[in-house]
């Protein structure tokens, strides 16, 4: 099944993730989260996973991050087979290519929000102090936290922390922003405001999102919903 079409008459864009017959069981009694789940992403776009709890949303958004491998089929990201990457590859891949966003903000309280923003960089670039602290700057204002910048985690807001999340989830510049339920741990103003963030970000820089939650609001600011149940995709509308 296929997400990919085009915009305003253009032609259909690039996919940057391909996902071909791609199943995943757990456990010993082989319990199916994922059954054969063909789709593409293309580049650019702001897609939805909906689905009630159990539906795969989780084991599909670990599969496309690079946290899980498939048990059948092919990951394409990029051009890039990712079943075939060892850990340390794909570990390399996710840093320089790949941010997620998670629902409980995974924050580190000890730290500052710059510093909780800088840490991938301390951790996955060989850039520069003076050039670090630049672009952490330069991405906290960009998600409207630039005022916030030696709080506390504690010191924030649920939308605030989800907001620093963000801006640490893309301070490399990722291909391919991964979501999951970014608003469900916030009340409703917060949730619109994280979403009308995200929105900004696809629309404005061209950032790839793929994202799960179990709301219709927050669903309806992307460019398409991938319904699914039972591990199966049985939907896409567009």
């Amino acid at each position: 099944m296929s997400a990919t079409r085009g915009s305003d008459g253009e032609s259909a864009k690039k996919a940057v993730l391909s996902l071909d017959k791609v199943s995943k069981t757990y456990g010993e009694h082989n319990v199916e989260a994922l059954k054969s789940v063909s789709l593409d992403i293309p580049e650019g776009s702001f897609a939805c996973l909906m689905g009630q709890s159990g539906c795969g949303k989780s084991t599909l958004l670990n599969l496309i991050a690079g946290l899980d491998k498939p048990g059948a089929g092919r990951i394409l990201f990029d051009g890039q087979d990712l079943s075939g990457l060892s850990d340390e590859s794909m570990t390399k891949l996710r840093a320089g290519k790949i941010g997620f966003v998670f629902q409980f903000f995974n924050l580190l309280s000890t730290l500052t929000v710059k510093e909780n923003v800088e840490l991938p960089l301390e951790l996955n670039s060989s850039m520069g102090k003076a050039a670090r602290e630049k672009l952490v700057i330069e991405t906290l204002e960009r998600v409207g936290m630039g005022a916030r910048l030696n709080f506390y985690p504690a010191q924030l807001s649920g939308g605030e922390m989800q907001r620093v999340a963000i801006a640490r989830a893309i301070i490399h510049k990722p291909r391919l922003l991964v979501a999951d339920e970014p608003t469900g741990n916030l009340d409703s103003q917060n949730g619109e405001s994280v979403l009308a963030l995200l929105k900004e970000l696809n629309r404005d820089h061209g950032q790839t999102i793929v994202m799960a939650t179990h709301s219709s609001e927050a669903a309806s600011h992307c460019d398409f919903v991938i319904h699914m149940k039972d591990g199966s995709i049985v939907n896409i509308d567009e």
